[in-house]
């Protein structure tokens, strides 16, 4: 395990002079630090890279500079067994650690898996490290497959909320949408591959945003603006095409992108950042093309749109969504969700049936629940024994009619 001290010290200086944000990611968890590992490109060499994890085996094949793994007599070195209280314990008792290796940078990205015991417990503590550093904080995460079973789900919501309240901004993806989007061929591999795939072009989105240098430049402080206390879930997308109608046919992908639930995940939101990067072919009616449909989805949402040049995309056009989710205004009615599997076999998509009962308005007289006159019948064998009372309430009463519960 690394020291505050020694973990400062391994961390990489920002260039002298540079005007660039700092930009430190880290990869938490097993999850976490696979997806990491795909990031070690040249385009991220600018990037900081760190691991954190309760198993010191996971950092074996990791290209980052830092990796602090978070351990102590009881684990044994066996990892936090699947549990999110044991990794959250750990990462609080080793807070200033955490918080050392956050120091002096601009901007933090926080790489999970949810639903296991170190990524759910580990990242929450981070982001609010992270956040207490002074750094703006941004996670990536991943949610379980349905067939992951219920206790991971639950670990994950649970994990998901906390970290919604540490981190400034959460993208998150239900990894049960991938199915939108493979075949009933895929392999396993194939199908994590495209979950982290996905999760990193957001990544690799908001990177583009901070670093590139654009015809339309999207500033560290436009980003803060944005995103500083937000605490929201957001949803993304990553598109390209090219071609001659590739404007036109890169706006149709965002509008039946499954992660933006078919264009309806911009209609709701009120904030949404925007990337358009392309060879220096891009024109600037190009930009106005994608963007004025943009604005048509999302006409009440504050934009921060940014385009880029790279000579190396040729012909192609890639553009990159995230779309902050608006809170659901209050209403006269209390919804209940309700999951629904729809399908067969694991390949089911799961819906969420709101269902939704009426509030009794005010000034309507409640009913009152009378006792019908009906013919008292023999208990039989019991018509001698005395009635069960408890706290002075006949048991033998129905419990509606003892409660005053009207009956629709």
């Amino acid at each position: 395990m690394q020291t505050p001290e020694t973990t400062q010290a391994a961390l990489l200086e920002s260039p002298a002079g540079s005007s660039q944000p700092v930009v430190r990611i880290f990869g938490v968890g097993n999850a976490g630090i696979a997806m990491l590992g795909t990031l070690a490109l040249p385009e991220f060499a600018a990037a900081q890279f760190a691991v954190i994890n309760t198993d010191a085996a996971s950092f074996a094949a990791s290209p980052a500079t830092v990796k602090i793994h978070l351990d102590n007599k009881l684990l044994r070195g066996l990892g936090s067994g699947g549990d999110p209280e044991r990794g959250r314990a750990l990462a609080e008792e080793q807070f200033s650690t955490l918080k050392s290796a956050c120091e002096g940078a601009n901007v933090i990205f926080i790489l999970a898996g949810l639903g296991g015991g170190a990524g759910s417990g580990i990242s929450p503590v981070l982001a609010k490290a992270a956040r207490e550093a002074g750094a703006l904080v941004l996670a990536f995460v991943t949610l379980p497959f349905d067939c992951e079973g219920n206790r991971r789900e639950a670990q994950a919501q649970q994990s998901l909320e906390q970290l919604k309240s540490a981190a400034d901004g959460v993208i998150c993806l239900p990894s049960q949408k991938v199915f939108k989007l493979i075949d009933e061929n895929s392999t396993l591999l194939e199908t994590f591959r495209v979950t982290g795939g996905f999760l990193i072009e957001g990544v690799r989105g908001v990177w583009h945003l901070l670093t590139r240098p654009g015809l339309i430049q999207v500033h560290f402080a436009d980003l803060c603006a944005l995103l500083r206390d937000r605490h929201a879930e957001n949803a993304f997308a990553f598109v390209e095409a090219s071609g001659a109608g590739r404007a036109r046919e890169v706006v149709e992908n965002i509008l039946a992108h499954p992660l933006l639930d078919e264009g309806h995940a911009l209609a709701e939101s009120d904030a949404v950042l925007v990337s358009l990067t392309a060879g220096k072919d891009l024109t600037m009616a190009e930009i106005n093309r994608v963007m004025d449909q943009v604005k048509r989805q999302c006409s009440h949402a504050q934009i921060i749109m940014g385009a880029a040049v790279d000579a190396a995309m040729k012909d192609k056009l890639c553009v990159t969504v995230i779309a902050a989710r608006q809170n659901a205004a209050p209403t006269s009615v209390s919804a209940r969700a309700e999951t629904h599997t729809t399908g067969a076999g694991s390949g089911g998509i799961r819906e969420v049936v709101m269902s939704r009962t009426p509030q009794r308005r005010k000034g309507i007289a409640k009913p009152i629940q009378e006792q019908l006159p009906l013919t008292i019948v023999s208990k039989g064998r019991f018509d001698k024994s005395e009635p069960t009372k408890h706290n002075g309430q006949d048991l033998d009463v129905p419990t509606f009619f003892r409660r005053g519960v009207p009956l629709n």
